[in-house]
């Protein structure tokens, strides 16, 4: 089946998976996902993530965290930037994701950070998505 966003996919099988009360979910690999996904670890939102190589695409393995009362690590996730509708922000133009509290993912021409790097670093891009 060919997926016209994958990254929205991504997103989408983390969210899913966490109100189904998953412990892990497997979605197709790319270095795109693998990026994201480390930026979600780095951040607190996933446990842990593996990616695992086969003789086609590869599996990537996301580890889902849950606090002590079983609630889901992630309460919110949106992909910002679709493969229809682009959205490019400077580095003075990065929004705050919840008032700082959140966590904006940003692709910038020196690789995929989060939005707090990217305004440590004066750089803009893609804004793919962002995490509460």
């Amino acid at each position: 089946m060919q997926i016209t966003d994958p990254i929205a996919d991504l997103l989408t099988r983390i969210r899913n998976a966490q109100k189904a009360g998953h412990e892990v979910v497997s979605v197709p690999a790319s270095k795109m996902k693998i990026a994201v996904t480390h930026i979600l670890k780095e951040q607190g939102f996933v446990r842990n993530y593996k990616a695992i190589r086969d003789n086609k695409q590869g599996i990537l393995k996301i580890a889902l965290a849950y606090n002590d009362k079983g609630r889901p690590g992630i309460q919110e996730i949106k992909r910002v930037s679709t493969p229809s509708k682009r959205v490019y922000v400077s580095a003075s133009t990065l929004p705050f994701v919840k008032n700082g509290f959140g966590v904006g993912i940003i692709s910038t021409p020196t690789g995929i950070m989060t939005d707090r790097e990217a305004r440590k670093n004066h750089l803009g891009g893609e804004f793919i998505c962002s995490v509460f």
